[in-house]
């Protein structure tokens, strides 16, 4: 639960084609979260932060740490996670940050039972 090793990583194209085809949706402000079941018994995270939403690679880097972080230390259903930057993420500070993925995972944990 406390970890980030690679088997909670979305790394091959085909995982991340998996929740591109039928992805349900958080949407937040700066922020897309798209979601599908899976059926591994655990959360797996993939980032998707382009220098075309996010030009300053100091601010992608901040978003990718913060968002790891707060994904390692949840308690997540059995889901694929892809976290998509809009325009004007790398501008929002990190106390928003982290109060808009608490809203997103409250949400993802109403439509799944652990």
């Amino acid at each position: 639960m406390y970890d980030f090793d690679k088997k909670r990583r979305l790394i091959a194209k085909s995982d991340y084609d998996y929740v591109f085809a039928q992805a349900n949706k958080v949407i937040i402000q700066e922020f897309i979260i798209l979601y599908r079941q899976n059926s591994l018994g655990y959360a797996r995270l993939g980032l998707s932060l382009s220098k075309k939403k996010i030009a300053k690679a100091c601010q992608r880097n901040r978003l990718k740490r913060l968002v790891r972080e707060y994904f390692r230390t949840q308690d997540l259903p059995a889901v694929d996670i892809i976290f998509l930057a809009r325009h004007g993420a790398g501008k929002v500070e990190n106390r928003l940050i982290i109060a808009h993925l608490g809203n997103a995972w409250k949400k993802l944990n109403t439509f799944y039972v652990k």
